[in-house]
């Protein structure tokens, strides 16, 4: 393999890790997926090198598996040795770049692991609805921490780093941009300014029109 592999689909987490690439001017080969939620076989056949059945996941040039997009972020900065989007070992926006990143990808993320399809967990409607609902609510809960936390006009304050492009693809997926714009308008500011930038507009256009 000459170049990476990125498995993705219009409007997923892979988001997150494409327009990682696209800042650094990395390449990497797209590999279309089908809706998880909708194709059983589709998750089964990413479960051969993913555990989780998710994406983003990214092959690199020698066949190794990066998962988990925290990883991948971590990774990529490393690789690159850049820390445009990572802050480096020592810097002092570096503990609160780290705290952050992990809980959006800890405790934000399992809310759409749980919420978005119920019927993956229970069997009983009414058990499932109550879990849908519940995780909208907790995920409302938790970016109203997010907001009460970010700065200006990054999340860092005046560095821009791979937190910035979290928020501008999951401000996208529930509680929905509506609920951003009207509850958590310092986010959904950095969320609109992130996906204006002149290297990351193709990426956020193409996956979330």
């Amino acid at each position: 393999m000459s170049r990476m592999q990125l498995y993705r689909r219009n409007g997923w987490g892979s988001a997150i890790v494409e327009a990682q690439l696209a800042h650094y001017g990395l390449d990497a080969e797209g590999v279309e997926v089908a809706d998880l939620f909708l194709d059983p076989a589709a998750r089964r056949e990413l479960m051969r090198i993913s555990p989780a059945g998710q994406i983003p996941v990214l092959i690199l040039p020698d066949g190794r598996v990066m998962s988990e997009s925290a990883a991948i972020t971590l990774y990529l900065a490393d690789m690159t040795g850049r820390d445009d989007l990572v802050p480096e070992a020592g810097a002092a926006e570096r503990p609160r770049f780290l705290r952050w990143l992990i809980f959006l990808v800890a405790q934000v993320y399992p809310c759409f692991t749980f919420g978005d399809d119920p019927a993956r967990f229970l069997s009983d409607p009414a058990a499932q609805k109550e879990l849908g609902e519940a995780t909208t609510a907790r995920l409302q809960q938790l970016w109203a921490a997010v907001e009460g936390v970010v700065g200006a006009p990054w999340f860092l304050g005046e560095r821009f780093s791979a937190l910035d492009i979290y928020l501008a693809a999951m401000t996208n997926w529930k509680p929905g941009p509506e609920w951003f714009e009207g509850h958590a308008p310092k986010v959904w500011s950095i969320a609109r300014a992130t996906a204006a930038r002149e290297d990351l507009a193709p990426v956020m256009q193409r996956n979330f029109g």
